[in-house]
């Protein structure tokens, strides 16, 4: 009973903290993020909570894809899980939300061959065309969770138009899945640096992910035959069974290969001039665990129990080797038997950890999780939030020290406050997701 009485002491400190930094962080982006101008998203901002003046690749101003959208899903997840309406943010959400979607619609939908273009200017002139099922895959995700939280048709539709061209033009009908980077026209990129051999768990686990949204919103048949089919690729091509953990890059047959740099995704931004230095056949320990809670997630809108004994083994094998026993947090990515690759700390692995951990309790009831999650949400608290801003840093090192401690850029925004089962708003700051899953841990709240 006393450590029962401790447990729950402890989570409800979590919650209050929890609680405490996303009043902060989502005014942050509803003060700053909006773009008054233009319309859409501006999400590049310093330490200072300052817009930045320069990026490695693209302009601070312009707007690509994968944050448009994720700042849409996040102030509708906002809207859908009734945290804007429970502390005062409901209009601001709206308004929010839909001037981003009258923006993407407008600006990033190509009216001549389908689907959205990966990156535009301020003002919304295309500058890459280009039809990347990664950006693709967040349109759908944002859209249908829009459309659930507004009822605007137009969220629903456009998520629909973007699976059909998903299904017509990218999927692999021989291998399965489905192939990843195409030209504006959706002719297929060549090989290596642009990614046209290659297949990726990331981008299929986000497809996953999608497609649990699109589901949910429809309720139609084909969008469930979609989710059940990418389940299986994953499950079958993308796991190592010999360790549970997953693999990172995949030939067209599914083959593992080495993990190399992709232009405009695979952390291309942090090394323009190099396709590929030392490439390995890593894994990747945010990835790991994000999948638990993506699969169980996908699960729950099936109608099917969680993953147990993958939920199990994907965690203890993040615990046994991408846990810092020494300073707290997860390490970025490594080798299948353990060997550490790159030891230090990125934001959306280490607040993605927090909802796998607690979806890895609540799936097993494994109290091992539970005390993970409460020392990770430490960990983060500690040295990714920026008490100046309300937000968290992007990159540490092991021991915590700040190598970028960017507010937000053109991956980070409000996304990762996340994730799933109604969240707030990929990939940062304290996940809502998080929240309300410690309210109903051990009868809290």
């Amino acid at each position: 009973m006393i450590m029962e009485q401790l447990m729950r002491e402890k989570l409800l400190t979590v919650k209050k903290e929890m609680e405490g930094f996303m009043k902060e962080s989502v005014p942050f982006w509803l003060e700053n993020g909006i773009d008054k101008e233009y319309g859409g998203y501006l999400v590049c901002f310093d330490s200072k909570g300052k817009l930045m003046k320069e990026l490695a690749v693209l302009t601070p101003e312009d707007k690509m894809i994968v944050t448009q959208t994720r700042m849409i899903w996040g102030f509708s997840a906002l809207l859908r899980n009734g945290l804007a309406k429970r502390y005062g943010w409901e209009e601001k959400c709206k308004e929010a939300a839909k001037q981003g979607v009258d923006f993407f619609i407008d600006k990033f939908w190509d009216k001549k061959n389908t689907g959205w273009a990966w990156v535009t200017d301020r003002k919304g002139n295309v500058l890459d065309n280009g039809k990347l099922v990664y950006g693709q895959t967040f349109a759908i995700y944002a859209l249908a969770e829009y459309y659930m939280a507004t009822g605007d048709e137009r969220g629903i539709e456009y998520a629909e138009k973007t699976f059909d061209a998903l299904k017509k033009y990218a999927a692999d009908t021989f291998y399965g899945g489905y192939f990843e980077n195409f030209k504006e026209d959706w002719t297929l990129e060549s090989a290596g640096v642009y990614g046209g051999d290659l297949k990726s768990l990331d981008i299929h686990m986000h497809t996953m992910e999608a497609y649990t949204t699109l589901y949910e919103a429809t309720h139609k048949e084909v969008h469930k035959r979609a989710l059940q089919e990418i389940i299986d690729i994953v499950l079958k091509h993308m796991v190592d069974y010999d360790f549970w953990c997953g693999r990172n890059q995949f030939s067209i047959d599914f083959t593992p290969k080495p993990a190399i740099s992709i232009r405009r995704t695979w952390n291309y931004d942090r090394d323009p001039e190099s396709a590929n230095k030392n490439p390995l056949d890593t894994t990747s320990y945010g990835h790991n665990i994000e999948l638990i809670w993506l699969l169980n997630r996908a699960y729950e809108v099936l109608g099917l129990p969680p993953a147990r004994e993958f939920t199990r083994k994907f965690a203890d094998y993040t615990l046994a080797n991408g846990w810092d026993n020494i300073h707290g947090g997860i390490y970025r990515d490594g080798m299948h038997d353990g060997r550490i690759v790159v030891t230090d700390k990125e934001w959306w692995q280490n607040f993605e950890s927090l909802t796998g951990f607690l979806d890895s309790y609540q799936a097993t009831e494994d109290e091992r999780y539970l005390d993970t999650f409460i020392k990770l949400w430490e960990f983060d608290k500690k040295y990714f939030y920026n008490p100046e801003v309300g937000e968290s840093r992007q990159l540490l090192l092991a021991d915590g020290t700040p190598v970028i401690d960017d507010t937000g850029n053109q991956w980070k925004c409000i996304y990762r406050r996340k994730e799933g089962r109604g969240a707030c708003g990929e990939r940062t700051g304290p996940n809502d997701r998080h929240y309300e899953r410690v309210s109903r841990c051990k009868g809290l709240g």
